[in-house]
């Protein structure tokens, strides 16, 4: 089993909180009639000083604001470091994101990472450097907009258990790090990240070319940057060469149930 209860009540209020937070929701003391099924997870959240209650609605503690804050660290380093993952061909050993500027349109890019010769090899990556499967599946669902939050009835769907045995699928049927051998995710997780320094330090010298264009257009001067952008990156993703790196906020727990 892949999708605990603990991951099910924790990812539900990482829900919850980004209503609260970032979407200016109001949840009710007194739970209006849709907002009834999840109204024993805000209880719960009230009761372990991640919520508060004043002038009759839920308000975000500080205790919960750092929940979701560290969640949010992992969620930018999903999208910034696992995603090259996504889409690698394993018979030649080839990433998608190494065409990444082969194309022009989003389109084009769209249809040719997804030829069924790539596989997704996220979760394996993962699972290796012993993070949670089902994190990782929840946080492909947010970038997706799978919680749509705007449809009608989407808290009877965030407390079913429908949504939930998707991501346990999702994590059952993916290629795991045992099935590739360890010489070859190592290897897997070290062109990855070499990749995606090389792609980033692209993106910087381009973008560097495009501010200096429209600079010389305007008839300004524009300092050169892609130097200082390559260093930096550099620095950055240095750790991610090691296939036994992991970050350390992925090590602590989101909520203490």
């Amino acid at each position: 089993m892949y999708v605990s209860d603990i991951d099910k009540k924790s990812f539900s209020s990482i829900i919850l909180l980004d209503e609260i937070i970032n979407k200016g929701r109001v949840f009710t003391a007194i739970a209006q009639p849709d907002d009834k099924v999840i109204e024993p997870l805000l209880v719960e959240l009230l009761s372990k000083g991640y919520l508060s209650v004043g002038n009759n609605k839920y308000s975000v503690t500080q205790k919960g604001q750092e929940a979701f804050d560290l969640f949010m660290k992992r969620y930018s380093e999903y999208l910034k470091i696992y995603d090259i993952y996504g889409f690698v061909d394993l018979e030649k050993g080839e990433f998608a994101f190494s065409k990444y500027f082969d194309f022009n349109t989003d389109a084009e890019w769209d249809r040719y990472k997804n030829d069924n010769r790539f596989d997704d090899v996220r979760l394996a990556v993962a699972i290796f450097k012993k993070l949670n499967p089902a994190e990782i599946v929840f946080m492909s669902f947010i970038n997706e907009n799978r919680f749509d939050t705007q449809a009608t009835g989407w808290q009877m769907d965030l407390v079913s258990s429908a949504i939930w045995n998707e991501i346990e699928k999702i994590c059952d049927t993916a290629i795991k790090p045992a099935e590739l051998g360890d010489d070859v995710i190592q290897d897997i997780i070290e062109q990855g990240a070499n990749l995606l320094t090389d792609i980033l330090k692209e993106e910087a010298k381009r973008n560097a070319e495009e501010a200096q264009y429209n600079a010389a257009n305007n008839n300004n001067q524009v300092e050169e940057t892609v130097v200082e952008e390559t260093t930096y990156y550099d620095n950055y993703y240095e750790p991610y060469y090691n296939p036994f790196y992991v970050s350390p906020f992925w090590l602590l727990p989101l909520f203490l149930w």
